[in-house]
């Protein structure tokens, strides 16, 4: 969990939101409408956009589960967080876009992150602030 190893008996049915809010004290994984419609529940888990409100905690045995927690710096916010910040956007999944593709298109941002509900910002401050990210993800700033 957020590169630290953790050792927990799950209950067979829990999902691993609750086991990330309730359990591990993690409430930066929000759950929102426990379908796996919104985004709000998104982790990575290996690497890989997940729902945790779909996952069972005892699904991620094993694997490497990373919450909006690990993805804070130490010393502040991280250059995609901080982008989010200035465009006042709010949104899930960003991340693994940028891993994947770290200058993607208005295009390709808009697909990535189009099988999250967005009820706040109506996607164009998500997308500005992914674009911008990128921007900062490249030498030619």
């Amino acid at each position: 969990m957020n590169g630290e190893a953790v050792d927990r008996d799950v209950e067979a049915r829990r999902a691993l939101s609750d086991f990330l809010r309730e359990d591990l004290g993690l409430t930066g994984t929000h759950v929102g409408c426990e379908h796996g419609v919104c985004g709000a529940c998104t982790v990575l888990v290996d690497g890989w956009s997940a729902r945790a409100c779909l996952l069972l905690a005892a699904q991620c045995d094993g694997a490497a589960v990373t919450t909006i927690e690990g993805l804070t710096p130490a010393a502040g916010l991280s250059p995609l967080q901080e982008a989010f910040r200035v465009c006042h956007g709010l949104q899930c999944g960003a991340h693994e876009l940028l891993e994947r593709n770290p200058a993607p298109s208005e295009a390709e941002i808009r697909e990535a992150i189009g099988g999250n509900l967005c009820m706040c910002t109506g996607y164009v401050t998500i997308v500005r602030a992914i674009a911008l990210a990128a921007r900062g993800n490249r030498a030619d700033g």
